[in-house]
Protein backbone atom coordinates (compact mmCIF):
# COMPACT_ATOMS: atom_id res chain seq x y z
CA UNK A 1 0.00 0.00 0.00
CA UNK A 2 3.07 2.27 1.00
CA UNK A 3 4.62 1.83 -2.22
CA UNK A 4 1.43 2.60 -4.13
CA UNK A 5 1.04 5.93 -2.60
CA UNK A 6 5.17 6.57 -3.39
CA UNK A 7 4.13 5.79 -7.00
CA UNK A 8 0.79 7.89 -7.40
CA UNK A 9 2.64 10.68 -5.61
CA UNK A 10 5.48 10.34 -7.81
CA UNK A 11 3.15 10.83 -10.43
CA UNK A 12 2.33 14.17 -8.99
CA UNK A 13 5.05 15.44 -8.77
CA UNK A 14 6.27 14.82 -12.19
CA UNK A 15 2.95 16.31 -13.66
CA UNK A 16 3.73 19.28 -11.47
CA UNK A 17 7.46 19.70 -12.34
CA UNK A 18 6.19 19.58 -16.08
CA UNK A 19 3.86 22.28 -15.49
CA UNK A 20 6.14 25.08 -13.40
CA UNK A 21 9.16 23.63 -15.46
CA UNK A 22 10.88 23.32 -11.92
CA UNK A 23 12.64 20.31 -12.43
CA UNK A 24 14.03 18.22 -9.29
CA UNK A 25 11.46 17.62 -6.96
CA UNK A 26 11.45 13.66 -7.49
CA UNK A 27 14.94 13.84 -6.76
CA UNK A 28 14.51 16.11 -3.67
CA UNK A 29 11.84 13.75 -2.38
CA UNK A 30 13.47 10.69 -2.50
CA UNK A 31 16.50 12.27 -0.70
CA UNK A 32 14.28 13.14 1.89
CA UNK A 33 12.10 10.06 2.09
CA UNK A 34 15.70 7.82 2.66
CA UNK A 35 17.16 10.01 4.76
CA UNK A 36 14.50 10.64 7.36
CA UNK A 37 11.86 7.90 7.05
CA UNK A 38 14.51 5.51 6.13
CA UNK A 39 12.92 3.72 3.84
CA UNK A 40 14.80 3.41 0.57
CA UNK A 41 13.18 4.05 -2.67
CA UNK A 42 14.34 2.81 -6.35
CA UNK A 43 13.00 5.06 -8.60
CA UNK A 44 11.56 3.36 -11.69
CA UNK A 45 12.85 4.84 -15.14
CA UNK A 46 9.85 6.65 -16.04
CA UNK A 47 10.26 8.80 -12.91
CA UNK A 48 13.31 10.08 -13.88
CA UNK A 49 10.50 12.65 -14.01
CA UNK A 50 9.00 13.76 -17.64
CA UNK A 51 10.11 16.94 -17.25
CA UNK A 52 13.90 16.02 -16.91
CA UNK A 53 13.80 13.48 -19.20
CA UNK A 54 11.95 15.65 -21.75
CA UNK A 55 14.66 18.48 -21.28
CA UNK A 56 17.63 15.80 -21.55
CA UNK A 57 16.48 14.59 -24.95
CA UNK A 58 15.64 18.35 -25.91
CA UNK A 59 19.56 19.59 -25.01
CA UNK A 60 20.59 16.57 -27.11
CA UNK A 61 18.58 17.42 -30.05
CA UNK A 62 19.80 20.99 -29.53
CA UNK A 63 23.77 19.94 -29.56
CA UNK A 64 23.25 17.98 -32.95
CA UNK A 65 21.27 21.38 -34.25
CA UNK A 66 24.39 23.19 -33.27
CA UNK A 67 26.78 20.89 -34.83
CA UNK A 68 24.36 20.87 -38.33
CA UNK A 69 24.64 24.79 -37.99
CA UNK A 70 28.61 24.30 -38.24
CA UNK A 71 28.58 21.84 -41.42
CA UNK A 72 28.64 18.08 -39.25
CA UNK A 73 26.38 16.25 -42.39
CA UNK A 74 25.59 13.37 -39.58
CA UNK A 75 24.19 15.44 -37.44
CA UNK A 76 21.97 17.40 -39.63
CA UNK A 77 20.48 13.97 -40.31
CA UNK A 78 20.32 12.89 -36.99
CA UNK A 79 18.01 16.17 -36.61
CA UNK A 80 16.05 15.04 -39.85
CA UNK A 81 15.27 11.77 -38.15
CA UNK A 82 14.57 13.10 -34.59
CA UNK A 83 11.56 15.43 -36.44
CA UNK A 84 10.22 13.54 -39.01
CA UNK A 85 7.62 11.71 -37.72
CA UNK A 86 6.55 14.17 -35.38
CA UNK A 87 6.07 16.54 -38.58
CA UNK A 88 4.57 13.82 -40.63
CA UNK A 89 1.83 12.95 -38.04
CA UNK A 90 1.12 16.83 -37.96
CA UNK A 91 1.00 16.91 -41.47
CA UNK A 92 -1.45 13.47 -41.90
CA UNK A 93 -3.70 14.80 -39.36
CA UNK A 94 -4.27 17.83 -41.27
CA UNK A 95 -4.06 16.28 -44.82
CA UNK A 96 -5.95 13.02 -44.15
CA UNK A 97 -3.84 11.50 -47.32
CA UNK A 98 -0.68 9.80 -46.68
CA UNK A 99 0.26 11.18 -50.07
CA UNK A 100 -0.06 14.79 -49.41
CA UNK A 101 1.42 14.95 -45.76
CA UNK A 102 4.14 12.77 -47.42
CA UNK A 103 4.79 15.93 -49.98
CA UNK A 104 3.88 18.56 -47.26
CA UNK A 105 6.33 16.51 -44.64
CA UNK A 106 9.20 16.80 -47.19
CA UNK A 107 8.53 20.85 -47.64
CA UNK A 108 8.37 21.60 -44.03
CA UNK A 109 11.90 19.46 -43.58
CA UNK A 110 13.78 21.36 -46.17
CA UNK A 111 12.54 24.53 -44.74
CA UNK A 112 13.44 23.50 -41.42
CA UNK A 113 16.83 23.14 -42.61
CA UNK A 114 17.54 25.61 -45.25
CA UNK A 115 16.78 27.99 -41.93
CA UNK A 116 18.33 25.88 -39.40
CA UNK A 117 20.76 28.91 -38.77
CA UNK A 118 18.16 31.30 -38.01
CA UNK A 119 16.49 28.82 -35.00
CA UNK A 120 18.28 31.15 -31.78
CA UNK A 121 17.83 28.79 -28.89
CA UNK A 122 14.85 30.81 -27.42
CA UNK A 123 12.24 28.63 -27.52
CA UNK A 124 12.40 24.37 -27.33
CA UNK A 125 13.63 23.65 -30.96
CA UNK A 126 10.62 21.46 -31.54
CA UNK A 127 8.26 24.07 -30.71
CA UNK A 128 10.26 26.30 -33.49
CA UNK A 129 9.80 23.01 -35.78
CA UNK A 130 6.03 23.36 -35.10
CA UNK A 131 5.55 26.92 -35.98
CA UNK A 132 7.00 26.56 -39.13
CA UNK A 133 5.07 23.57 -39.97
CA UNK A 134 2.10 24.58 -38.77
CA UNK A 135 2.11 27.73 -40.67
CA UNK A 136 3.71 26.12 -43.88
CA UNK A 137 -0.23 23.97 -43.98
CA UNK A 138 -2.55 25.87 -42.97
CA UNK A 139 -1.73 27.29 -46.53
CA UNK A 140 -0.33 23.82 -48.17
CA UNK A 141 -3.64 22.46 -50.77
CA UNK A 142 -2.73 18.98 -50.65
CA UNK A 143 -4.17 17.64 -54.27
CA UNK A 144 -5.79 14.94 -52.56
CA UNK A 145 -7.21 16.64 -50.03
CA UNK A 146 -8.38 19.59 -51.17
CA UNK A 147 -10.20 17.57 -53.56
CA UNK A 148 -12.02 15.37 -50.92
CA UNK A 149 -12.99 18.30 -49.04
CA UNK A 150 -16.38 19.49 -48.14
CA UNK A 151 -19.00 20.82 -46.20
CA UNK A 152 -20.36 19.08 -42.87
CA UNK A 153 -23.20 18.76 -44.88
CA UNK A 154 -22.23 17.03 -47.54
CA UNK A 155 -20.57 14.55 -45.80
CA UNK A 156 -23.37 13.96 -43.58
CA UNK A 157 -24.90 13.10 -46.90
CA UNK A 158 -22.47 10.92 -48.05
CA UNK A 159 -22.27 8.74 -44.58
CA UNK A 160 -26.02 8.52 -45.00
CA UNK A 161 -25.94 7.26 -48.27
CA UNK A 162 -24.87 3.12 -49.24
CA UNK A 163 -24.90 1.80 -45.70
CA UNK A 164 -25.24 -1.85 -46.07
CA UNK A 165 -25.65 -4.42 -43.28
CA UNK A 166 -23.74 -7.23 -45.09
CA UNK A 167 -20.73 -6.58 -46.00
CA UNK A 168 -20.26 -7.92 -49.70
CA UNK A 169 -16.69 -7.70 -50.26
CA UNK A 170 -15.83 -10.64 -47.62
CA UNK A 171 -16.64 -12.94 -44.96
CA UNK A 172 -13.15 -13.40 -43.58
CA UNK A 173 -13.66 -11.72 -40.09
CA UNK A 174 -9.79 -10.82 -39.59
CA UNK A 175 -10.34 -9.04 -43.17
CA UNK A 176 -13.25 -7.07 -41.77
CA UNK A 177 -11.58 -5.95 -38.72
CA UNK A 178 -9.01 -4.42 -40.25
CA UNK A 179 -11.30 -2.61 -43.03
CA UNK A 180 -13.72 -1.70 -40.22
CA UNK A 181 -10.66 0.02 -38.59
CA UNK A 182 -9.59 1.52 -42.06
CA UNK A 183 -13.16 2.84 -42.30
CA UNK A 184 -13.26 4.62 -38.80
CA UNK A 185 -10.12 6.32 -38.96
CA UNK A 186 -10.28 7.58 -42.61
CA UNK A 187 -13.78 8.74 -42.00
CA UNK A 188 -13.19 10.58 -39.07
CA UNK A 189 -9.86 12.05 -40.02
CA UNK A 190 -12.29 12.72 -43.14
CA UNK A 191 -14.70 14.97 -40.70
CA UNK A 192 -11.42 17.42 -39.83
CA UNK A 193 -11.05 18.25 -44.11
CA UNK A 194 -14.81 19.80 -42.91
CA UNK A 195 -13.42 22.85 -41.17
CA UNK A 196 -11.79 25.30 -42.48
CA UNK A 197 -7.53 25.42 -42.20
CA UNK A 198 -7.07 27.55 -39.37
CA UNK A 199 -10.04 26.02 -37.29
CA UNK A 200 -8.77 22.37 -38.49
CA UNK A 201 -4.89 23.34 -37.28
CA UNK A 202 -6.40 24.67 -33.71
CA UNK A 203 -8.24 21.76 -33.11
CA UNK A 204 -5.57 19.05 -34.27
CA UNK A 205 -3.14 21.21 -31.52
CA UNK A 206 -5.03 21.82 -28.61
CA UNK A 207 -7.45 17.85 -29.02
CA UNK A 208 -4.61 15.78 -30.09
CA UNK A 209 -1.70 17.50 -29.54
CA UNK A 210 -2.31 18.86 -26.14
CA UNK A 211 -1.69 22.55 -27.00
CA UNK A 212 -3.11 25.45 -24.84
CA UNK A 213 -3.97 27.96 -25.66
CA UNK A 214 -1.63 30.21 -25.08
CA UNK A 215 0.96 28.19 -26.86
CA UNK A 216 -1.21 27.26 -29.76
CA UNK A 217 -1.82 31.22 -30.69
CA UNK A 218 1.95 31.53 -30.03
CA UNK A 219 2.75 28.64 -33.16
CA UNK A 220 -0.14 30.89 -35.06
CA UNK A 221 0.68 34.41 -34.26
CA UNK A 222 -2.95 34.90 -33.22
CA UNK A 223 -4.70 36.37 -29.83
CA UNK A 224 -5.35 33.74 -27.02
CA UNK A 225 -9.10 35.07 -27.18
CA UNK A 226 -9.40 34.06 -31.12
CA UNK A 227 -7.79 31.25 -30.29
CA UNK A 228 -9.76 29.75 -27.30
CA UNK A 229 -13.19 30.92 -29.69
CA UNK A 230 -12.04 29.29 -32.34
CA UNK A 231 -11.28 26.18 -30.77
CA UNK A 232 -14.67 26.60 -29.14
CA UNK A 233 -16.43 26.61 -32.42
CA UNK A 234 -14.47 23.72 -33.88
CA UNK A 235 -15.00 21.25 -31.11
CA UNK A 236 -18.62 22.34 -30.77
CA UNK A 237 -19.21 21.48 -34.80
CA UNK A 238 -16.79 18.17 -34.56
CA UNK A 239 -19.10 17.03 -31.70
CA UNK A 240 -22.60 17.91 -33.04
CA UNK A 241 -21.31 16.32 -36.60
CA UNK A 242 -20.16 13.04 -34.47
CA UNK A 243 -23.11 12.64 -32.09
CA UNK A 244 -25.57 12.53 -35.00
CA UNK A 245 -23.68 10.91 -37.30
CA UNK A 246 -21.12 7.89 -35.71
CA UNK A 247 -22.19 5.17 -33.31
CA UNK A 248 -19.05 5.44 -31.85
CA UNK A 249 -19.64 8.49 -30.22
CA UNK A 250 -23.70 8.39 -29.69
CA UNK A 251 -24.55 4.57 -29.87
CA UNK A 252 -27.98 5.60 -31.36
CA UNK A 253 -26.64 7.14 -34.33
CA UNK A 254 -27.52 5.12 -37.56
CA UNK A 255 -23.85 4.69 -39.03
CA UNK A 256 -21.39 2.04 -38.42
CA UNK A 257 -18.07 1.62 -39.62
CA UNK A 258 -18.85 -2.08 -41.18
CA UNK A 259 -21.75 -0.83 -43.28
CA UNK A 260 -19.64 1.90 -44.78
CA UNK A 261 -17.34 -1.04 -46.31
CA UNK A 262 -18.81 -1.69 -49.53
CA UNK A 263 -19.66 1.77 -50.88
CA UNK A 264 -16.41 3.30 -49.76
CA UNK A 265 -14.76 0.37 -51.82
CA UNK A 266 -17.27 0.63 -54.91
CA UNK A 267 -15.89 4.97 -54.67
CA UNK A 268 -12.46 3.80 -54.78
CA UNK A 269 -12.18 5.57 -51.57
CA UNK A 270 -10.67 2.41 -49.53
CA UNK A 271 -8.23 0.35 -51.41
CA UNK A 272 -8.24 -3.43 -49.13
CA UNK A 273 -5.24 -4.36 -51.52
CA UNK A 274 -3.80 -0.82 -50.36
CA UNK A 275 -5.09 0.36 -46.76
CA UNK A 276 -3.49 3.17 -45.16
CA UNK A 277 -3.95 3.30 -41.71
CA UNK A 278 -5.01 -0.15 -40.14
CA UNK A 279 -2.03 -2.33 -41.10
CA UNK A 280 -0.09 0.08 -39.72
CA UNK A 281 -1.95 0.41 -36.12
CA UNK A 282 -4.07 -1.21 -33.22
CA UNK A 283 -8.01 -1.07 -33.54
CA UNK A 284 -8.66 2.09 -32.16
CA UNK A 285 -12.36 1.18 -33.06
CA UNK A 286 -12.45 -0.93 -29.61
CA UNK A 287 -10.28 1.82 -27.52
CA UNK A 288 -13.11 3.95 -27.96
CA UNK A 289 -16.17 1.55 -27.49
CA UNK A 290 -14.75 1.00 -23.90
CA UNK A 291 -14.72 4.78 -23.05
CA UNK A 292 -17.64 6.84 -21.03
CA UNK A 293 -19.61 8.21 -23.48
CA UNK A 294 -18.70 11.97 -22.61
CA UNK A 295 -14.92 10.78 -23.80
CA UNK A 296 -15.38 9.40 -27.10
CA UNK A 297 -15.29 12.58 -29.44
CA UNK A 298 -11.99 13.74 -28.28
CA UNK A 299 -11.18 9.82 -28.28
CA UNK A 300 -12.17 9.02 -31.96
CA UNK A 301 -8.84 11.21 -32.58
CA UNK A 302 -6.74 10.77 -30.06
CA UNK A 303 -6.74 6.97 -29.64
CA UNK A 304 -5.38 6.66 -33.69
CA UNK A 305 -1.56 5.91 -32.56
CA UNK A 306 1.41 7.87 -34.20
CA UNK A 307 2.89 6.76 -37.86
CA UNK A 308 6.96 6.71 -38.32
CA UNK A 309 7.10 8.90 -41.83
CA UNK A 310 7.78 6.48 -44.43
CA UNK A 311 11.52 5.30 -45.30
CA UNK A 312 11.13 6.70 -49.06
CA UNK A 313 10.53 10.35 -47.83
CA UNK A 314 13.26 10.15 -46.03
CA UNK A 315 15.58 8.43 -49.16
CA UNK A 316 13.90 11.79 -51.31
CA UNK A 317 15.02 14.26 -48.48
CA UNK A 318 18.61 13.15 -48.24
CA UNK A 319 19.06 13.65 -52.16
CA UNK A 320 17.70 16.62 -52.21
CA UNK A 321 19.62 17.88 -49.83
CA UNK A 322 23.09 15.30 -50.68
CA UNK A 323 23.23 13.95 -46.84
CA UNK A 324 25.29 10.83 -47.22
Amino acid sequence: MYQLFVFYLFQIISKYEKRTKKPGSILVFKEVHTKYLKKNVTLPLRFESNYIREKRIMDQLERLVTKANHGDKRALELVILNIKDLVYNLSLKMLLFPEDAKDATQEILIRVITHLSTFKHKSKFTTWVYRIAVNYLISYKGKLSSNFAMSFEEYGRMIDTGQSEQVAYTVNEGELNLLEEEVKVSCTQGVLLCLNELDRMIYILSELFGYNSVEGAALLNISSDNYRKKLSRARHKIRNFLQSKCDLVNESASCRCRKKIDFLIDLQLLNPKKLRFAHLSKRSIDVVRKLQHLERTAAVYQSVPNFDAPQDLINRLKETLEVD
